[in-house]
């Protein structure tokens, strides 16, 4: 019992050390955006799928285009937006193009998968999450115009928060604007190839996201055009987890099929090869 009255045993301290928190790095471990695992981020792999479910976490544009080929050419990298009267637009679309080294959200170009030249439009949720502005709307509408001339099939991956509220009007426009390139692009006879990744909200589903020829998926991705809390706050129901997931999606039609993110390049050029139009003799 003395041993336990005893006033003079102390615990022994573990020191701290300060700079304990400075050497871990940041994104070592994270959850699961869909399924909510814990996971080491070395076990995504290069491609960054969550092991559990299949999840692909949300790339940069270039860094898809690096898991995808080593053949790219970009288009139209220079254009910028000069107008940014909106309040405090300038700086945040600055922060943007650091972070992402693009000019807007999305970046185009003609890239070689396996032995198929297409013209390729890779939209970035990092930049301004993936917003539709009037420089995304442009350049998608010249890869269109490029791809059209060049009888190349076009693959867009759609990545999008809606249109960009900073450009009002402008930003909206671009949704005919970009369907009218389509349009002139099927009507030449040529393979329109959309893919929908986490998130493709709003506009760009209104749109251009939902006319292509073969719409593919990721797993899991979110794909609508309103968000699910405003439909909930409109209709006063709760809506089930899987409302608006690309699985749900293609139960109801309006995709073609769910494609992990590693077999996506390989599904990509053998789609291509199919539709490959060929003259008639």
């Amino acid at each position: 019992m003395d041993l336990f009255n005893n006033t003079t045993v102390s615990t022994p301290k573990i020191k701290r050390d300060a700079n304990l928190n400075d050497r871990i790095p940041d994104g070592l471990f994270l959850a699961c955006p869909y399924c909510g695992a814990q996971l080491y981020s070395k076990q995504l792999g290069d491609h960054r799928v969550c092991p559990a479910c299949g999840y692909g976490f949300r790339l940069q544009a270039r860094e898809r285009v690096a898991l995808m080929t080593t053949d790219f050419e970009e288009l139209d990298a220079d254009l910028k937006l000069a107008d940014t009267d909106f309040p405090g637009y300038a700086g945040k679309l600055e922060r943007a193009q650091q972070q992402t080294e693009l000019g807007d959200s999305v970046l185009t170009g003609i890239a070689t998968l396996e032995d198929q030249k297409v013209a390729l439009g890779i939209m970035d949720s990092y930049f301004i999450m993936g917003s539709l502005g009037t420089i995304t709307g442009e350049k998608i509408t010249l890869l269109f115009e490029h791809a059209t001339a060049a009888k190349l099939p076009v693959i867009l991956f759609t990545a999008s928060g809606g249109a960009r509220m900073q450009e009002g009007i402008h930003s909206l426009m671009q949704m005919a604007k970009v369907s009218a390139a389509v349009a002139a692009h099927q009507e030449a006879g040529l393979p329109y190839i959309v893919i929908l990744t986490d998130p493709t909200m709003g506009g760009v589903t209104a749109s251009f996201a939902m006319q292509g020829d073969i719409t593919l998926a990721e797993p899991h991705a979110l794909v609508g055009f309103a968000g699910k809390r405003v439909i909930e706050q409109t209709i006063h129901e709760k809506l089930p987890k899987e409302f608006q997931r690309a699985e749900t999606v293609l139960e109801n039609g309006f995709i073609d099929a769910i494609v992990q993110r590693p077999a996506m390049t390989a599904t990509l050029a053998q789609l291509v090869r199919f539709h490959q139009t060929q003259e008639v003799k």
